[in-house]
This record gives structure tokens, C-alpha cells and sequence, in this order.
């Protein structure tokens, strides 16, 4: 067997002119092979250092225990003294739904791709394609709001404190945009190996929060008046616990965004150190690291989670909670100050501020490898996609356009956040569920069926109550689709194949061939009689008044999947009733032919010729055929990949039509 590895495309061969500079400066890593990254927070293969299971939980931890933040001041805006409870429905649904459907989602998508991955794999052609680009903007709706949702928390932190200067106060969408620019600037200089900066982060960050909620609880527990007048006003409120409890569910949905982690701790797994035994195919360590880190992190969330938003509630009256009071999106923050003292305060805000933004930092990681693991695999993406620093710059922009629409706001974005993180979760359960059905586990097909139930009621709930959300995401989606097709469109002429392989057979019938010209005869793999050859022999022989020698080879392409773009094609050499066929499978028959015929060329040195007959049809409709089925108007498609691909003529595969 023998292989030639081609890149899809080189657009920017030689286009990229020296003398531009801050062109050259922005697409400096536009060689760089992206599709080594894994998922967000991923690093190439070839210079990746794996990490302990905890040390990789910290880099998870930066998004998810971040919004400790945020999260209790977010549950008491939304569910007033029903918060507590509240909390405990979103952490028994952690627990017993998102936890296992994660630990499922390890043990299948173990490259670090997450659901979305196996959503693809089990929805292929276009359809698989076009859920998969609504995932993204969804995914991107969550990561873009990760982003401002916490630089504006971070503001708020940083204005709160009372060592800060009084110009300061009020100026919270400027301190996020700083942030924000501050964040842009470290990617554009280049986002360096985090894990180290991360485990100090989140050590730091969950050391002081230990410590406030061991205090605020103990003072809480010792002080029963307080317990008693939230216990009074949760009871008189609402009448008897079936209502509380059936609030509590209904409110539950907004609380959500508490469950931001999951996504990004399967995408995290390729960094995770397994066993000396672990193979790609089979990373046994891998995995199991990784269910620690889910379930270690959800438990330690939980505990966060259940104890903040009862000292929130319990110890801070509700008025501060409303938009400009002292609570208003900084809960423990204040308790810090009050109960810990202000130096203690200003590390406790200090370490808040550090982490919000470099949750923000995980986010535009996420968002870099997201981009280019998936669309330009499908086509989809412009070319200078592969590079960071362009994309660096767009994605700033648009969080800087989403801090003014919300006015750094940081209980408007939850709604957002929360669609985000909801889709991608449900998605999830989605997924499990219907891998299990394939693989007739009756008993998990059940339980991970109650579970996307339960999240998509959550996520429809969150969808009504909070509009914002979806339509944010409705815009990144139409965004993706658009951008997608008219990159696709743009990119329909050049090589689709990323490597080409022919067996023993295929090789033999080239190799046969020992002085040129090589004839090709493009056949349809619909008409596969003897008939069928003979006559198209003729047929090629008498249009081309040229003599077909006993060596002419049949190139048939069957098309599989038209939706895919990058592809390894695999050619297979038969004899089919006395005649020598080359058979591939690729998603496009003209650029599938102008890849094969191009290895050929560069293996034997031979120039191959090319027979084609004209095809009949609308041009309109041949092109659309082209576009979505892989077929259409083959000869002049053909030509067209050929002379993109080969600029010189003497060089270029001969093209006959007739």
C-alpha cells in the first residue's frame, strides 16, 4: 500500500505577502495544523503534557467554580427565599442526571470531543451536519457570555471593594470592557500552557471559600432568630411544602448556569494522564481520571453550591440583592467583608476577580479550538479561521458588543448563559440516550431518557422565562449557517482529500502502465455490465479519434457522504468482467477524481489523461447537484479543480470531453 498525504487546500500558498506586515502578523500561524487541537482548552498532540486527573480539574474549575461568583446573588434574585431549595433541585439533578450522562459522554467521546461529536457520528450526511452547526451556536452562545458574563462579575468585584477610588463607581461597563481588552491582548500575544496558573487559581479561590462558609454558616447556625425569620418568610410566603417544593422545581431552570462545568471537563480529557497501557482507541486511564475529575467536581460544586445560597439568604437582607445593592452579583463577597474583615474581603475579591477573568481566559480557549475543529472540516470556515489572532479580534468584538447590549449586567446575562449551558447538556443526554438504544441497554436507555426529559423541560422552561438567551444564540446560529455555506461555496474547488491510499490491486494496475500517457476512462458506477464498459470504450475511442491501448483504466467514485469535505480516500483496484476499474469512495465525484489523479501523476510521473462525456441537464441545476450531492456537471468541475490546484499547464492532468 502505498500513501500520499495532501493538505485539503493551500489557498494562502503564496498569497501572503511579506510586506504587508500586519497582515503577516495576523495570520502567523495559519500553517499551523488546528485540527491536532482536541476540543476547547486542547493542545497540539505533538507537544501535549499530560497532567494529573486534579491538576486538569482546575483548568475545568476555572469556568465552573467560578460562577460561585455569581451564582448565589442569581439564585435569590430568581427564587427570593426559595433559593435554598432551589439549589437543592439543581444539585440532585447534578448529581443523578448530569454526572452519569457525562461519565457516559467519557467513555465515548474520549478524544475530547464531547456530544457534539457523538451527535454527529449518530446524525450523518446534512442533516447531522446542519444540528451540528446549531450546537455550535449554541456552544458559542455559552463560551461568548462565559466571557462577559464574567468579566462584568469581575468588574463588579473590583468596583465593590472598598479600597477602590469613588471615580470608579459606575463604570462597570468600562472596567469589562478593560477586561475584556486585557483578555484579547494575552491571546494575541499567545495563551501559554495554563494548567500550572489554573491549579493555584482554584486552590486559592475554593481555600478562601471554605473558609467564609465555615464562618457565615457557623454564625448562621449559631444565631437561630435568623434561620427562624427566613424558615417565617419562606412559609408565610408560600403556604404549605408541597407549594415551596413545586416552586422550588419551577424555579430551578434559572438557577442552571450552575452547571457549567460538564462540557468542558470531557473536552479537557486528551490532557489527562492515563495509564502506561492506555492506546487511543482504548484509554482505559484516561477515562477513569476523568470520572474522577466530573465527580469530584460536582461534588465539590454542590457543597458550594447548597451551603453559599443558604448564608446568602439566611444573612443578607433582600434588598441588597436588587440591581446596584451590595449583593447584586457579588453575595459572598459581601459576606466576606462583613464577617472576615476587609483585608480578608479584598482577597476574597482579589481571588474572584482572578478567577472570573480567567474563566474568561478558558472561554476564548474554548472558542479557538471549537472553530476550527469543526468548520473547516466541513468546508465551512474561510481560511484565516485557522488562525488565532483574527479570531482572537472577532470574538472580542462581538463581547464587547454583548456588554453594551446588557450594560454589563450580570443577573441579564444568566438567562443566556444558561440557554448555553442547557442545549449543550441536553444535547448530551440526547446523545447517551440514543447510543444506549443502539446498543440495546434497555435499563440506561430508560434512565438517560428521564434525564433528557428532565433537561429538556429545563431548558424549554429557561427558553420561555428568559428570551434573551435563545435569541442570542438564534443570531450566532444564523451567523455559523450563513458564513458556513458561502465559505463552502467558495472552497468547492480545491482538493477535498487529506491522504489518498491504494492497495495492492489499484497499484498493480498503475504500475502496469510503465510509459505514459496513463488513460482513465471516468465511468458511472451505476451501469456496471460488461455492456456498459464496452460501449463506453467505443464511445470514448471513437470521440477522441484516439486509440485506447489495452492498459486504459475505469475510474468509478461512489459517492457516500456528501455533506463531508476533508476525507481520506481509500482506492481499490478490480477486475469487473475483464476490465481493470479504480473504485473510491469519496463525497464529491470531480474533487475525488482530481485528487486521484493527481497521486497518480506524483507517484508514477506519469501524466494521467482523463475521458469524460458531456453531462446533460440544466447548468443551474447540474451546479446545485454539485454543491449539496456530489455529482452534476463532473468533466468542467473536474478541469476547474485540476487548474486551481495546478497553476502550471505541462503539469496539470489531461481533461477530455466528448
Amino acid at each position: 500500500m502505498t500513501t500520499l498525504s495532501r493538505p485539503p487546500a493551500e489557498p494562502t500558498s503564496g498569497k501572503t505577502r511579506p510586506s504587508h506586515s500586519l497582515r503577516a502578523w495576523l495570520l502567523h500561524d495559519l500553517h499551523e495544523t488546528q485540527a491536532l487541537h482536541q476540543g476547547p482548552h486542547a493542545i497540539p498532540r505533538g507537544h501535549e503534557k499530560k497532567h494529573a486527573w486534579w491538576q486538569v480539574m482546575c483548568l475545568t474549575g476555572v469556568d465552573y467554580f467560578s460562577s460561585l461568583g455569581y451564582a448565589p446573588a442569581i439564585a435569590v434574585v430568581a427564587a427570593g427565599v426559595v433559593s435554598p431549595l432551589a439549589t437543592l433541585v439543581l444539585v440532585v439533578v447534578t448529581l443523578f442526571g448530569a454526572l452519569p450522562v457525562y461519565r457516559r459522554v467519557s467513555v465515548e467521546s474520549h478524544s475530547g470531543s464531547g456530544s457534539i461529536a457523538m451527535l454527529e457520528r449518530l446524525l450523518p450526511r446534512w442533516g447531522g451536519k446542519f444540528f451540528v452547526l446549531a450546537l455550535l451556536g449554541f456552544a458559542a452562545t455559552d463560551f461568548m457570555i462565559t466571557m462577559t458574563l464574567s468579566g462584568a462579575d469581575a468588574a463588579a468585584h473590583l468596583i465593590a471593594n472598598p479600597l477602590m477610588p469613588g471615580w470608579l463607581q459606575g463604570q462597570n461597563i468600562g472596567v469589562t470592557l478593560f477586561l475584556l481588552a486585557l483578555l484579547a491582548a494575552v491571546f494575541l500575544r499567545g495563551f501559554k500552557e495554563a494548567i500550572g496558573v489554573a491549579v493555584v487559581l482554584v486552590g486559592f479561590y475554593l481555600f478562601l471559600n471554605a473558609i467564609l462558609v465555615v464562618v457565615t454558616l457557623g454564625d448562621a447556625l449559631s444565631h437561630p432568630i435568623k434561620v427562624n425569620d427566613w424558615w417565617q418568610a419562606l412559609t408565610t410566603s408560600h403556604g404549605n411544602p408541597a407549594a415551596v417544593i413545586g416552586i422550588a422545581l419551577l424555579v430551578f431552570p434559572k438557577l442552571a448556569l450552575g452547571m457549567s462545568g460538564f462540557e468542558t471537563g470531557v473536552a479537557v480529557m486528551p490532557q489527562i494522564r492515563g495509564d502506561a497501557s492506555d492506546t487511543e482507541e482504548h484509554p482505559a486511564g484516561r477515562i477513569r481520571g476523568t470520572k474522577r475529575l466530573l465527580t469530584v467536581a460536582a461534588l465539590i460544586m454542590s457543597t458550594f453550591l447548597v451551603t453559599s445560597s443558604f448564608t446568602s439568604v439566611v444573612l443578607i437582607p433582600q434588598k441588597e440583592f436588587q440591581p446596584g445593592g451590595a449583593a447584586d452579583g457579588r453575595a459572598l463577597a459581601l459576606l466576606a467583608h462583613q464577617y472576615l474583615g476587609v483585608a480578608f474581603g479584598t482577597a476574597y475579591d482579589l481571588s474572584t476577580i482572578a478567577i472570573l477573568w480567567f474563566a474568561g481566559a478558558s472561554a476564548m480557549a474554548g472558542l479557538l479550538n471549537l472553530v476550527p475543529r469543526y468548520l473547516p472540516r466541513y468546508g465551512m470556515a474561510p481560511q484565516w479561521t485557522k488562525a488565532t489572532r483574527p479570531l482572537v479580534l472577532v470574538f472580542t468584538a462581538i463581547g464587547f458588543l454583548i456588554t453594551l447590549i446588557f450594560a454589563a449586567n450580570v443577573d441579564a446575562q444568566g438567562g443566556a448563559y444558561a440557554t448555553g449551558v442547557l442545549v449543550l447538556m441536553t444535547s448530551a443526554a440526547v446523545a447517551v440516550t440514543l447510543s444506549a438504544r443502539r446498543r440495546q441497554q434497555r435499563k440506561a436507555t430508560i434512565g438517560f431518557g428521564i434525564v433528557a426529559a428532565v433537561f429538556v423541560y429545563t431548558t424549554l422552561t429557561n427558553m420561555v422565562e428568559r428570551p434573551e438567551g435563545i435569541q442570542i444564540a438564534v443570531i450566532f446560529i444564523a451567523a455559523i449557517i450563513v458564513i458556513s455555506f458561502i465559505s463552502r461555496a467558495r472552497r468547492s474547488f480545491e482538493l477535498h482529500a487529506t491522504s489518498i491510499h491504494f492497495d495492492e490491486k489499484a497499484i498493480e494496475f498503475v504500475a502496469e502502465a510503465d510509459s505514459g500517457p496513463l488513460q482513465i476512462i471516468a465511468h458511472e458506477p451505476l451501469r456496471l455490465t460488461g455492456d456498459a464498459y464496452r460501449h463506453k470504450l467505443q464511445t470514448v475511442s471513437e470521440v477522441s479519434h484516439l486509440p485506447l491501448g489495452d492498459d486504459v483504466l475505469f475510474l468509478e467514485v461512489i459517492v457516500d457522504d456528501s455533506s463531508d469535505f476533508e476525507t481520506e480516500l481509500e482506492v481499490h483496484g478490480i477486475m469487473r468482467h475483464g476490465f481493470r476499474i479504480l473504485e473510491v469512495h469519496g463525497p464529491v465525484v470531480p474533487n475525488t477524481i482530481a485528487s486521484v489523479l493527481l497521486h497518480i501523476r506524483d507517484v508514477t510521473g506519469l501524466m494521467p489523461h482523463i475521458y469524460f462525456r458531456w453531462t446533460e441537464g440544466n447548468p443551474v441545476r447540474n451546479l446545485l447537484r454539485f454543491m449539496f450531492f456530489g455529482e452534476g456537471e463532473i468533466a468542467p468541475v473536474t478541469r476547474e479543480v485540476l487548474r486551481q490546484a495546478v497553476p502550471d499547464i505541462t503539469q496539470r492532468p489531461w481533461v477530455h470531453v466528448g
